[in-house]
């Protein structure tokens, strides 16, 4: 006890240490993310499924190839329709990642366990220099 007492500012240090290891883990607890070129080995390795929940000129102005076109709104009734096999891999994209982050929760709620944002989205794909589409 003589030793804890003596040097809490080690005890501090080592509480300190481990809430920042453990914070990207709680927070990829809430919202799972992925780089654009862990998606593009993903679409080629394993033939994820891209869906753009983009609004439709947002989308006609610019998406990945592949893509298939649910706006946010309509996700829920019609992504049981365009992919039917929930056992692939889901890829949501927007424009910047956040209304895919509320579409990955919608996917997986509808039984879709391998359903992943795209991180930053569109402009994080653009970045990378990876190929858009305009419609």
């Amino acid at each position: 006890m003589t030793f804890v007492i003596e040097n809490w500012w080690l005890l501090l240090v080592a509480i300190a240490s481990g809430t920042m290891l453990f914070m990207p883990a709680m927070r990829g607890a809430t919202a799972t993310g992925m780089s654009p070129s862990a998606a593009v080995q993903l679409i080629n390795r394993e033939k994820a499924v891209v869906i753009d929940v983009c609004e439709v000129d947002e989308y006609a102005a610019g998406h990945l190839g592949s893509a298939k076109n649910i706006p946010l709104g309509q996700l829920e009734e019609k992504l049981p329709l365009a992919v039917k096999n929930k056992a692939l891999p889901l890829i949501l994209v927007c424009q910047t990642g956040a209304r895919s982050g509320r579409a990955v929760a919608i996917a997986k709620k509808l039984g879709y366990e391998q359903a992943q944002n795209l991180s930053g989205g569109l402009r994080a794909w653009r970045s990378a220099d990876l190929p858009v589409v305009k419609t």
